[in-house]
């Protein structure tokens, strides 16, 4: 009797000393690291957003002494090439960082559709405006619900438009063209609006898209244009209307995040940052800014017929599509539109 409440009270005493132990146990379990962290992007180097996703990943590694290894997965190839699964596989946990283009997001969150609404940019200090201040913060919400972790804002650019008929300086000139869009029904409703025939493709099915004229434009930031040579895919008409502007966001699947160490989410989400400022002066390169045109030159050194609007002929095309953007203010939220308009207007 004696030695078996003995042999009790030593197994009592052994499980609260294992107790006792038990919470460090555990904080080391739980800040395990896993081999390798998988990023996936839309595109490749050297598209901004793209080679950002390299360099994240470099500064993470670089940072956390080779303890965490993430290995970029480009061309969106860890969803087949739709980027628009990247969330989804995100919460699955196929996926542990991205860097995604609102424009992908948009489909299952529906606030970011906000960058698509026609002409609400209509410069950069606009843009600026969104990605931070009280904006960014209802955005980032927004993601926070999705099951993930937003760490900065970054841009992959304005988008233009190009096509292998002929100039576009009016609404009346897109008729009848077929129109490649990445992502989301609002695009569809503007070119529906404009005349065109809007046609819906991975960013990996444009390129022999193209080629092969199974459409005849597309619209993408400029930078991203030169990159891919469009203008040899029959891309000999460019213009520049600024008619959305292309957010991007870092981040990080919320178990993933949850996962690690608080000097190692600090060190993650400041080199997301830094990084993202590094995407947003390359997308901008060479447009203007700081006199630097050298974009608009290597255009003109390869022939392309550039078509710059004038604020005039912008008016017309936002004109035209206003009844898409009054249609979409409730799917991405009346509050959070006034909010970005009262930004945009104050911005100086």
């Amino acid at each position: 009797m004696n030695s078996t409440i003995n042999r009790r009270r030593v197994l009592v005493t052994a499980a609260a000393g294992s107790a006792a132990l038990g919470a460090p146990w555990l904080a080391r379990a739980q800040g395990a690291l896993k081999p390798e962290y998988r990023l996936s992007v839309v595109g490749n180097r050297p598209i901004p957003i793209s080679d950002t996703a390299f360099r994240w990943a470099d500064l993470i590694r670089e940072r956390s002494g080779g303890r965490i290894n993430v290995k970029v997965y480009p061309g969106s190839q860890l969803v087949g090439g739709d980027q628009t699964r990247e969330l989804l596989a995100m919460r699955q946990g196929t996926i542990d960082f991205t860097v995604s283009s609102t424009i992908n997001l948009s489909p299952q969150v529906r606030p970011m559709s906000l960058f698509n609404l026609p002409f609400l940019m209509p410069d950069s200090r606009a843009f600026d405006a969104l990605i931070t201040g009280p904006v960014a913060a209802e955005l980032e919400k927004a993601m926070a619900a999705q099951g993930v972790m937003p760490l900065a804002w970054g841009e992959n650019g304005f988008r233009e438009i190009s096509n292998s008929k002929r100039p576009i300086r009016t609404p009346a000139d897109l008729k009848g063209m077929k129109i490649r869009f990445a992502a989301g029904n609002i695009f569809a409703d503007i070119f529906n609006a404009l005349g065109a025939n809007p046609l819906q493709m991975s960013f990996a099915d444009l390129q022999p898209a193209l080629t092969t004229g199974a459409v005849d434009g597309q619209e993408n930031p400029i930078n991203l244009y030169l990159m891919f040579k469009m203008d040899t895919l029959a891309q000999k008409h460019l213009t520049v209307w600024n008619y959305v502007a292309d957010a991007a966001l870092y981040h990080v699947a919320k178990p993933v995040w949850d996962s690690f160490a608080k000097a190692d989410q600090d060190m993650i989400a400041e080199t997301a940052k830094e990084v993202a400022r590094q995407g947003i002066a390359a997308s901008r390169k060479g447009l203007g800014a700081g006199g630097d045109n050298s974009a608009f030159d290597e255009l003109k050194k390869r022939g392309v017929e550039v078509q710059m609007l004038t604020a005039a002929e912008k008016a017309e095309f936002a004109k035209a599509t206003r009844a898409v953007y009054d249609k979409w203010v409730p799917t991405v939220g009346a509050d959070l539109v006034k909010m970005a308009e009262s930004a945009i207007a104050r911005r100086g």
